[in-house]
């Protein structure tokens, strides 16, 4: 439990370090793109992104451990072969059919007049999605700290690059265009954010060939890959419907209207002011990293059900804590996103209330884990997947983006909802609904004590704000959180014993 704690942490902090500095490029792009228009380009291909490497990933680097530790495998090398010869072929087979119709499939995706857009997001996909089982070889000798340097130094030379390209090289062209003017392009800063990304794909992929040195030595079986494909594509259905429901929104998005410049700046709006929101999924992300060892570790002790009902209770009180201060200090993070963006900042309430429904979705779904049912996890994504489709083709073209923003709360709300009424009759565990609905009520009451007040003074409509947030968080203190029981604090406050 201890490696397993350490290597946990080196994982985690190397996703959410990763998330976060991308999270920072985002005034950046606001700033620097020429339009809004620019923005919405790059949240759509990267929303296709997301949604591609899934299926050209087709549930491989769960079978690929699953099959690694099997007993009757007697050549674990062998399934490192087979995997990465699949994957190999499949990356390279998805890059020469979207090359060989690379005009029609550009314009079909609203991008004819930058087909080298769509080129160059086929190059990342299928090298990122051939290098996720390297990463798993890594995971699979107990190489965490390796795993996270290369995860790190990939992340750090993008940042490094985009802002090469979209600060310095523009700065050295208007004073000194003889130094980069035999090859940067100005007007084209879309065209250097993918460009940015093709090299840093290119140099993980060189740092991983260490790595795949003993898959390559041995030889890939056909009767296994048959074996690990039959297992993987369930895995792989319920891993589109779940990428899909987060990513529909960006990707449905610019089909539903006929003029595309209006879409993409639209999306572009959305797109940054959903990137405000962004501080729920990285706690999400942060708790699922503790919390997954944690649930699994419990499940053989006496005590796991009240475990598993007091986690959701402080998943959820920590969880509208960083709502209400999101909310209430929205007047300082709006600076995060240039000022033109600043009219899809009512999206930010919406996301956030709808992260936090995936997020007590998730804490719910580990009963279809424990209990080896995982079908209910495909059942929920595609039931959820539906309710996002329908609500944006339906709502999108009257509503706009605010229909994107909805369709994310009504789906994960409804998975929720789903999720907590069959587990409790498949595995029952007594939450504390009384908690819940108390600290749903109290929220939603300073909400609008926070928000619906008129106080013209930023200062002072700030201060009765953090305020209100005190107040709010005494609460939780008095009611839920001793300050007695906090770790390293809390024998400040601890009562003396007689």
């Amino acid at each position: 439990m201890k490696r397993l704690a350490g290597e946990t942490a080196i994982y985690g902090v190397s996703s959410i370090v990763g998330k976060f500095l991308n999270w920072m490029l985002v005034p950046m792009y606001t700033r620097v793109l020429a339009t809004e228009s620019d923005f919405g380009i790059v949240t759509n291909l990267y929303a296709w992104t997301a949604l591609l490497m899934v299926i050209l990933t087709y549930g491989m680097e769960t079978g690929f451990f699953r099959f690694m530790n099997k007993k009757e495998i007697r050549l674990p090398m062998r399934v490192y072969a087979t995997t990465l010869f699949s994957l190999a072929f499949t990356s390279v087979l998805f890059v020469v059919l979207v090359f060989g119709a690379l005009e029609p499939v550009s314009r079909f995706l609203g991008y004819g007049a930058h087909p080298e857009y769509v080129g160059m997001m086929a190059g990342i996909v299928a090298v990122d999605a051939f290098c996720c089982i390297p990463f798993a070889f890594l995971r699979y000798q107990g190489k965490a700290v390796r795993f996270a340097a290369i995860k790190l130094l990939n992340i750090f030379l993008n940042i490094v690059l985009v802002i090469f390209f979209l600060v310095v090289c523009p700065w050295l062209y208007a004073h000194a265009p003889g130094w980069i003017g035999w090859f940067y392009m100005p007007g084209n800063q879309v065209t250097y954010i993918f460009v940015a990304n093709v090299a840093t794909s290119a140099v993980t992929f060189l740092l991983l060939v260490p790595d795949m040195i003993p898959g390559l030595r041995e030889k890939a079986s056909f009767v296994l890959l048959k074996q690990m494909l039959r297992y993987s594509f369930p895995i792989l259905i319920l891993g589109i419907a779940g990428i899909f429901n987060q990513t529909a929104d960006k990707i449905l998005f610019p089909f539903l209207f006929d003029d595309k410049g209006y879409a993409a700046t639209q999306l572009g709006i959305y797109g940054a002011c959903f990137k405000v929101a962004v501080v729920m999924v990285m706690f999400i992300q942060a708790f699922r990293y503790a919390y997954e060892p944690f649930i699994f570790a419990k499940n053989r002790s006496d005590d796991n059900t009240k475990a598993y009902s007091e986690a959701m209770k402080y998943f959820i009180i920590f969880s509208l804590v960083i709502f209400l201060g999101v909310m209430y200090y929205l007047d300082i993070l709006k600076y995060f996103v240039d000022a033109k963006y600043y009219p899809g900042l009512r999206v930010v309430p919406v996301v956030m209330l709808g992260e936090l429904f995936f997020g007590i979705y998730f804490n719910l779904s580990f009963w279809y884990k424990l209990i080896d049912q995982t079908q209910w996890g495909a059942y929920f994504s595609t039931v959820g997947c539906g309710v996002t489709i329908l609500t944006i083709v339906l709502l999108a073209p009257v509503y706009g983006y605010m229909a994107c923003a909805w369709a994310s709360f009504a789906s994960n709300l409804l998975m929720m909802v789903l999720s907590y009424r069959i587990g409790q009759k498949k595995f029952p565990i007594q939450y504390d609904m009384k908690s819940a609905f108390f600290y749903g009520l109290l929220t939603a009451v300073f909400y609008g004590a926070g928000m619906l007040p008129t106080i013209d003074s930023e200062i002072l409509r700030l201060g009765y704000r953090t305020a209100l947030l005190l107040l709010f968080l005494a609460i939780v203190v008095k009611r839920d959180l001793p300050l007695s029981e906090l770790p390293y604090v809390g024998k400040r406050f601890a009562k003396p014993k007689n």
